[in-house]
């Protein structure tokens, strides 16, 4: 079986958490690992880590992100947007991807997954958090 590349991978998890956003949602009970093998049946590190990791941090990440989004919450953003959001915020500070390539694969998944005004406020959202963790590391 061919390995999927990171891009692939990141479009896994955005479904994976989509999947467990719904689930929450309706009070559904659920499975994170076997949701994660229905959506990605290799085992994967990367999958589970940030899978796992955003779950872990779901407050601290929906906290950032609302002190981030103007005049609106997370929680009002579309479950695919609030998938991409949750998990490029994870990757961003609790990984060592580096920032570009986090905001890019962000911004590439919300073209493909979100309308512009969607896609523009994740970009802001995760440019400002870039930029302020950037001013506190030098």
């Amino acid at each position: 079986m061919e390995q999927l590349t990171r891009s692939e991978l990141r479009k896994n998890i955005m479904t994976i958490l989509y999947q467990i956003n719904v689930y929450s949602l309706n009070k559904i009970e659920y499975n994170v690992d076997d949701i994660i093998k229905t959506v990605n049946p290799i085992d994967n590190e990367f999958v589970k880590d940030i899978v796992y990791g955003v779950i872990t941090n779901k407050e601290s990440i929906d906290e950032l992100a609302n002190s981030y989004l103007n005049k609106w919450t997370i929680d009002r953003l579309g479950n695919t947007d609030q998938s991409i959001l949750r998990m490029s915020i994870y990757e961003l500070i609790y990984t060592n991807t580096p920032s570009i390539v986090v905001i890019n694969e962000a911004v590439e998944l919300a073209k493909n997954y979100s309308d512009d005004s969607v896609k523009n406020m994740i970009n802001g959202v995760l440019d400002k958090i870039y930029h302020e963790r950037l001013d506190k590391h030098e």
